[in-house]
């Protein structure tokens, strides 16, 4: 389980595929930190550390992941949100995260708000966006508002804008979605048969 507080960057040094599936080779501040099968967000997938060494930790995309996710496109050099599984005495900082993407949405606008950033964000579909609720975006929490079926905004203010990779979307960027976990469940209920 994840917060969505992203602790730093990782940027993508190598790229394999192995069959269906691609490995990914991430240099980060954190990487000499974590070991193997330990769960990080990677832009708000989670996946599975596999191998570490010299300040860079590999993981492996499957072909799920792969689809459902912006992973798909990253290329060497892209940087990646960062998060390591919160611990049991930690704080929530953020809200609960699975670090299961929901969606992808198209960053639709962005504009300067002297001092913040606002951005708007069209999902793929609808989705369980509420208004002033919780969204994770790249495995950021973030509080969406002005939504409208497909479409909402956030407000990214500069300490966020500096410390993950929301500087290098631009429009027409694809970013992870994962929805409210207690909004996923009572809909659920609700509409059981």
């Amino acid at each position: 389980m994840f917060t969505g507080i992203v602790e730093t960057v990782g940027k993508v040094e190598e790229i394999n595929h192995q069959g269906a599936n691609v490995d990914y080779a991430i240099s980060s501040k954190i990487s000499n930190e974590l070991k193997i099968d330990q769960s990080v967000s990677h832009n708000g997938v989670c996946l599975t550390v596999t191998k570490v060494l010299g300040g860079i930790h590999w993981v492996t995309a499957i072909d799920e992941t792969l689809k459902k996710s912006n992973i798909g496109n990253a290329q060497i050099g892209d940087l990646l949100n960062l998060e390591r599984c919160m611990k049991a005495d930690g704080r929530f900082d953020g809200h609960i995260v699975q670090g299961h993407i929901d969606s992808t949405a198209i960053l639709r606008s962005v504009k300067d708000e002297n001092g913040s950033w606002l951005m708007i964000f069209e999902l793929e579909k609808e989705g369980l966006v509420v208004e002033k609720g919780s969204i994770c975006i790249n495995g950021t929490s973030l509080t969406c508002f002005n939504v409208d079926k497909k479409i909402f905004s956030v407000a990214i203010i500069p300490y966020t804008f500096e410390y993950t990779n929301f500087n290098q979307l631009a429009v027409g960027s694809v970013v992870n979605i994962e929805f409210d976990i207690i909004g996923k469940y009572i809909h659920l209920i609700l509409n059981r048969k």
